[in-house]
């Protein structure tokens, strides 16, 4: 008769699947928790440009949760009996929420800068090829904000630290960078061809795509920058 080492369980092909959309749900779950003051206010506002700074209100919070969701996300475990997803998640919020922050609200304030203009582009009497260089600033700029997301969710750095070593990791690696590109058109395409609470509903998966897409730059950043 076989026997089952008894350090054996939770550690099979199966418990880590199992222990992955554990992982997942909670912190979809905890990720539409923290923010759902702001999107509550969100999905209530008229698509109007009138409302784009109100927008912008509401997605404050939203960058320390996806912070912290990131956080928990990069640290979850495999063994389906050491999960701790809540518990990693509230940590990486208490540590995270305050330096996310600080560069997502110049963020969220500059984009809407950038989609106000491109809202009412025909009265600023600029030529046309100046929207098209507006949209690729505010793309690059998405870009660039995921990259520092990332980089303050796993490390802390001051916020002007993270701002350069975000936008040097723009070309540094451009396969991360593509990857995120790939995530921001995939999420796009959904909302307009689906329903815009998409991004929302697979705020974990997509988190998780951006963390594995963005490993270079984590790797680098904790072998040449960190003591």
């Amino acid at each position: 008769m076989s026997t089952v080492r008894a350090d054996a369980f939770g550690t099979g092909p199966l418990s880590r699947a199992a222990a992955l959309i554990h992982t997942l749900v909670t912190v979809e779950a905890l990720l539409l928790l923290t923010a759902a003051p702001g999107l509550a206010g969100l999905f209530l506002l008229a698509p109007d440009p009138a409302n784009l700074p109100l927008a912008a209100l509401c997605l404050l919070p939203l960058g320390p949760s996806a912070a912290a969701a990131l956080y928990a996300l990069h640290h979850r475990g495999g063994d389906l009996t050491e999960l701790r997803p809540s518990r990693v998640f509230l940590r990486g919020w208490r540590l995270g929420a305050g330096p996310a922050l600080k560069l997502w609200a110049p963020l969220l304030g500059w984009l809407t800068v950038i989609a106000f203009t491109l809202t009412h582009f025909p009265a600023t009497g600029l030529p046309r090829w100046w929207a098209f260089l507006l949209a690729v600033t505010g793309v690059g700029s998405l870009l660039w904000g995921a990259h520092a997301l990332m980089l303050t969710a796993l490390f802390a750095f001051r916020a002007r630290d993270t701002a350069r070593l975000a936008a040097y990791f723009l070309f540094r690696h451009p396969r991360a960078t593509l990857g995120a590109l790939s995530l921001l058109i995939l999420t796009a395409a959904g909302t307009a061809l689906l329903t815009e609470a998409l991004p929302a509903l697979l705020a974990a998966p997509l988190l998780l795509s951006l963390l594995r897409a963005g490993r270079p730059l984590i790797t680098e950043t904790r072998e040449e920058f960190t003591a």
